[in-house]
């Protein structure tokens, strides 16, 4: 948000997230969202509160924040070679005077890698803190061969939809005019 140009404050919001859901990735992502939305919204009523959970999901199965460094190599290892979902539920807008939702889907694709190239990148990230327990920023993007969609998305926030709705409630990044 800031290489956007906008002024922000991160807040973390403390709101349990759910972990699995039968609906699929939007639904999880979109929920989580709301919950994080939910647990800081009424606290700063006049505020734009922007919240976002992003999923990581290969057929049938959701891609949480790894337990640890074998569970990253876990993760990276059965997604090589292979395209995934990259799906970020936002909620958007003030307590007082509601608020937006959507969910931005984009489709990332690995390049084939050994196990000892796998664990030499989880070397170089922290994977324990992403989803998927990667990065597509920086040297991390190295493992990915193609993105469909937006890549601020696979980053954790899609910017470019975000500033849209920002800019439908008449908001705009700093030092630009209109």
């Amino acid at each position: 948000m800031r290489e956007a140009g906008w002024d922000f404050e991160v807040l973390v919001s403390g709101a349990e997230e759910a972990e699995h859901h039968g609906e699929g990735p939007d639904f999880l992502a979109m929920e989580n969202a709301r919950r994080k939305w939910a647990a800081i919204a009424p606290s700063r009523p006049e505020d734009i509160v922007i919240a976002a959970d992003t999923v990581v999901w290969l057929e049938g199965k959701f891609f949480a924040k790894p337990r640890d460094f074998d569970h990253a190599f876990e993760m990276v290892s059965a997604l090589v070679g292979r395209t995934h979902s990259v799906v970020t539920g936002v909620v958007l807008g003030s307590h007082s005077q509601g608020a937006s939702e959507f969910a931005e889907t984009t489709l990332v694709t690995f390049r084939d890698f050994s196990a000892s190239d796998i664990k030499d990148y989880l070397r170089e990230i922290n994977p324990l803190d992403k989803a998927g327990a990667y990065a597509a920023q920086g040297e991390g993007g190295r493992i990915i061969s193609e993105i469909a969609g937006l890549r601020s998305n696979v980053i954790g926030l899609p910017i470019e939809r975000v500033g849209d709705h920002l800019g439908s409630l008449g908001l705009r990044p700093q030092g630009r005019q209109v």
